[in-house]
């Protein structure tokens, strides 16, 4: 079992920046590949960003390159994503995940129980 628990979510106005941070507890956290999705009110859990299990492979939504960055750190058991230029349409709850690299929720086994990410117009 991993356990995931998020954390640096927000109110932030259109333009601004957060960075949200995931810490894991339990299991080895190294092995797994980590990914962050997010959830806007009456949608499907989207894919955000995914990072390999050393960190030298990274994959962003389309929606999201360019302006969020993915990262992590094995020795703290931690993961980052780091959003900048946020927008309106960012405002979702956004889920950290633990399992197999790739943009399908179904390839994570671990979830978080999600941060609340608002951005303001």
């Amino acid at each position: 079992q991993v356990q995931l628990v998020e954390s640096g979510g927000g109110l932030v106005q259109a333009g601004g920046s957060l960075r949200l941070s995931c810490a894991a507890s339990g299991r080895a956290f190294s092995p797994y590949a980590m990914g962050w999705f997010r959830q806007r009110p009456g949608n499907e859990r989207e894919f955000v960003a995914a990072i390999n299990w050393s960190g030298g492979i990274t994959n962003y939504a389309d929606s999201v390159k360019d302006r969020f960055i993915i990262s992590r750190d094995n020795a703290k058991k931690s993961l980052y994503l780091q959003m900048n230029s946020l927008k309106p349409e960012d405002t979702a709850v956004y889920y950290c995940a633990a399992g197999l690299f790739g943009y399908r929720p179904s390839a994570y086994n671990y979830w978080g129980q999600g941060t609340q990410v608002t951005v303001s117009s």
